[in-house]
C-alpha cells in the first residue's frame, strides 16, 4: 500500500493529472508488488465505464451546455429577482433562488458557476456590493446544484455503490432546499452587517411576466423528476430527453441556438465527458486494487474495531472526506472511497442512499477549497480577481454549509423521507 498510495501522492505534488495518477499508481503496484498482469489495469478501466448508467453523465453534461447556450439562465435569473429581489441583500438572495432552479437543469457544480456565475457577478457589483460577498455566494450557491436532482455526482455513486439513481435524486432534493435556506440566512446577515437594501419591489406583474418568460425553461427539472418517478424513463433516458428538450427551446422556440454553437457546444461536451469518464476508468482499477488487496476490509476492521460509535464513526469519514475533498476531484473521491466506506457505515445501519448524500455534500465542499478548488478557479477567471481572493471571500460561507453537513450526517430523515416516500 505504501507503493500504491506514495506513487498517487508523488505524481499529484508533481501536477500529474488526476487520472493518469491514478492509473501511474495502479500500474506501479501491479508491476513492482503482484503478479497480475499489466494488461488487466486496461481491462478494469474499460469494465469500470462499460455502464449503461454512466450515459447520463454526457448527457446532463450536454443538456447543461446546451441551457447555459440558449439564454434560459438570463431568464432564470430575472424570474428569480421578480421572486426573492425584494428582501434586504436582494440580489444575494436572487443568486441563491437562481442556482437552485439551475440546479434542476446542469446538475453540476462548475456548469452552475460558469453559467449563471458570470451574469449574477456581474449585477451584484453594478448593484452597489461588495465584490467579495458576490464572489462568495455565488461560490457557495453553486454547490446546491449537485444535491438536486439530476446529479452527476450522484450518478456516479449510484453506479459505483449499486444504488438506485432515482432515489438518490429523490434524497438530494431536501438537502439542497436546507442548504440553500442556510445560505439565505448568511445573505440576511451580510446585509445587516454592512447595510445592503432591498434590489427590486415586490410587484405581482413583474413576477407574473418572467415566469412567463422562463416558463418553458423552468419544466426541465419537472421532465427529469418527474419521467423518473413516475417511470416513464430511467436516469439515462430522462438525459437524453433533457437534452431533446434544452434543443427544441434552444433551437426552435428561443432561436438562440445555431449550428455553429451546437457544433462547440458538443465539442465542449465531449472533452468534459472525457475527462470524467477517464477519471472514472482510473478510479475503478485504483479501488480495485483496493478491494481485491482487501484493504477495504482492513479499514472496515480499524474503524469498527476502535468505535462502533455511529456518531463517532460518521465524524471520521467526514473529516477523512473533507481531507481528500481539498486534494482530489469529487468524481475520483466518490470512486475510490465508495467500496472503502460504505460497508463500514452499512456495518452499522446506515442507507446506502443518506451516506451517499452525505458523501456528496461533503466533497462539494472540496470545490470550495484550495488547491483543487474548481468552483474557485471558475469565479476567479469570472470575476477578474486572484484565487487568494476568491478563496477568502468563500471562507465565511462553508460556516452554513458545515453546518448543513452536520445535520444531513445525523438527521437521516433530511435525505431518507422521500425516498421512503416515493419508493418504499
Amino acid at each position: 500500500m505504501l507503493i500504491l498510495f506514495g506513487t498517487l501522492a508523488l505524481l499529484l505534488i508533481i501536477g500529474v493529472p488526476v487520472a493518469l495518477a491514478l492509473a501511474g499508481a495502479s500500474m506501479a503496484f501491479i508491476v513492482l508488488e503482484s503478479s497480475i498482469p499489466p494488461v488487466m489495469v486496461l481491462h478494469r478501466m474499460i469494465n469500470g465505464v462499460d455502464s449503461f448508467p454512466l450515459l447520463a453523465v454526457p448527457f446532463f453534461i450536454l443538456a447543461g451546455s446546451l441551457m447555459n447556450h440558449a439564454g434560459i439562465t438570463d431568464r432564470i435569473f430575472a424570474f428569480a429577482k421578480a421572486m426573492v429581489g425584494w428582501m434586504r441583500g436582494g440580489l444575494g438572495h436572487v443568486n441563491i433562488g437562481a442556482s437552485v432552479l439551475f440546479a434542476g437543469m446542469s446538475g453540476a457544480a462548475v456548469a452552475d458557476a460558469g453559467g449563471l456565475g458570470a451574469i449574477e457577478i456581474k449585477a451584484m457589483k453594478e448593484g452597489g456590493y461588495d465584490p467579495d460577498f458576490a464572489v462568495g455566494i455565488t461560490a457557495a450557491s453553486s454547490t446546491i446544484g449537485p444535491l438536486i436532482p439530476p446529479s452527476l455526482p450522484l450518478v456516479v455513486y449510484g453506479v459505483v455503490s449499486s444504488t438506485s439513481i432515482g432515489q438518490l435524486f429523490a434524497a438530494g432534493l431536501i438537502p439542497g432546499l436546507v442548504m440553500a435556506l442556510a445560505l439565505m440566512a448568511m445573505v440576511a446577515w451580510y446585509a445587516h452587517m454592512r447595510g445592503y437594501g432591498r434590489d427590486a419591489g415586490f410587484a405581482w406583474s413583474v413576477l407574473a411576466s418572467t415566469f412567463k418568460r422562463a416558463f418553458l425553461s423552468l419544466l426541465t427539472p419537472v421532465i427529469i423528476v418527474g419521467g423518473i418517478l413516475a417511470g416513464l424513463f430511467t436516469p439515462t433516458e430522462a438525459a437524453i430527453a433533457a437534452c431533446a428538450y434544452a434543443l427544441a427551446l434552444g433551437g426552435i422556440v428561443y432561436r438562440t441556438l445555431t449550428f455553429r454553437k451546437i457544433k462547440a457546444i458538443s465539442m465542449d461536451t465531449i472533452e468534459t465527458t472525457a475527462v470524467v469518464l477517464l477519471i472514472v476508468a482510473a478510479a475503478s482499477i485504483f479501488s480495485w486494487i483496493l478491494t481485491s488487496s482487501r484493504v477495504t476490509e482492513m479499514v472496515a476492521q480499524g474503524i469498527l474495531g476502535h468505535t462502533q460509535n455511529i456518531i463517532l464513526v460518521l465524524l471520521l469519514i467526514n473529516v477523512v472526506l473533507l481531507i481528500v475533498g481539498l486534494f482530489m476531484e469529487p468524481v475520483a473521491a466518490i470512486t475510490i472511497l465508495t467500496p472503502v466506506l460504505l460497508p463500514v457505515v452499512v456495518e452499522l445501519g446506515m442507507d446506502p442512499v443518506h451516506f451517499g448524500i452525505m458523501m456528496v455534500l461533503n466533497l462539494m465542499l472540496g470545490l470550495l477549497t484550495p488547491p483543487i478548488g474548481m468552483v474557485l478557479y471558475v469565479l476567479a477567471r469570472v470575476a477578474d480577481i486572484k484565487f487568494e481572493s476568491a478563496v477568502q471571500a468563500t471562507a465565511p460561507f462553508l460556516i452554513p454549509l458545515g453546518l448543513v453537513l452536520l445535520l444531513v450526517t445525523y438527521v437521516p430523515a433530511l435525505s431518507m423521507w422521500l425516498p421512503e416516500l416515493l419508493y418504499r
